[in-house]
């Protein structure tokens, strides 16, 4: 049922797993939607016309978000399409797991570029054009709070994505935009599932009370949730969409 028109929603790295999937829901809902993608061209083009095709309005967008100039270039491009942005979903990031001690500098840089100063330019470039009363939501990670082994350099980024979260929902006071982040555990997507046995997929998916791994739909109503009207008075927080697992 659709709850809610004319809104414009930026998600970046929509092409993928979770992207897409709550690329699709804020479309249901009513949100006129721009999919944003760093290289996945085909994908971004075949989810605008799954969303068209289901009734709703989307626009792809190319940008990587490490690249300032390339962020402002998608605001504009939605501008000019949808006349302005009310939402942002913080979607685009990668993961690569190592060690610390076995963490080259390529690692830890194309993380660093793309999870934290990625979300850097977006944030800022939202808090500077995002229309009054809109929302940001930033997708974190509850290895944050896990701090399994490997997960060093990405459980950083996704850290310190949470402290902009906070510091940024006190600085836009006054323009009732609320500032959020949700932290999903294990979820079904290539970018969880890719180079895991299936043993420790299965070891996982157990892990939480529930006894699954979460789903992307189980994200994007969550994402659902905060973009919408009853998440109106959540404002600085972190949402753990996971399960129970912590």
């Amino acid at each position: 049922m659709t709850i809610i028109t004319h809104k414009v929603a930026i998600v970046t790295g929509a092409a993928g797993g979770i992207g897409s999937a709550l690329s699709e829901r804020l479309a249901r809902d009513g949100f006129l939607v721009v999919v944003n993608y760093a290289g996945s061209v085909d994908a971004a083009e075949k989810l605008v016309r799954r969303i068209e095709a289901a009734g709703g309005r989307a626009i792809s967008a190319q940008a990587d978000i490490s690249d300032a100039a390339q962020v402002a270039r998608m605001f504009d491009s939605a501008e000019t399409a949808f006349g302005g942005v009310d939402i942002l979903v913080n979607n685009a990031g990668i993961m690569k797991l190592a060690t610390i001690a076995e963490s080259d500098d390529a690692l830890y840089s194309r993380q660093i570029a793309v999870n934290l100063t990625g979300t850097f330019n977006t944030l800022r470039e939202a808090a500077r054009r995002l229309r009054d009363g809109g929302r940001i939501i930033n997708i974190s990670s509850s290895v944050t709070s896990l701090l399994q082994p490997t997960y060093g350099v990405y459980a950083a980024t996704k850290a310190a994505v949470e402290a902009m979260t906070s510091v940024l929902a006190k600085e836009l006071r006054g323009r009732d935009i609320t500032v959020n982040a949700i932290a999903p555990g294990p979820t079904a997507t290539r970018l969880f599932l890719d180079g895991k046995p299936q043993e420790l997929i299965d070891r996982l998916a157990k892990m939480a009370p529930l006894e699954r791994l979460g789903q992307p739909e189980d994200i994007a109503a969550a994402v659902a949730f905060l973009a919408g009207p009853d998440g109106a008075w959540i404002n600085g927080q972190t949402l753990r969409a996971n399960g129970g697992i912590i």
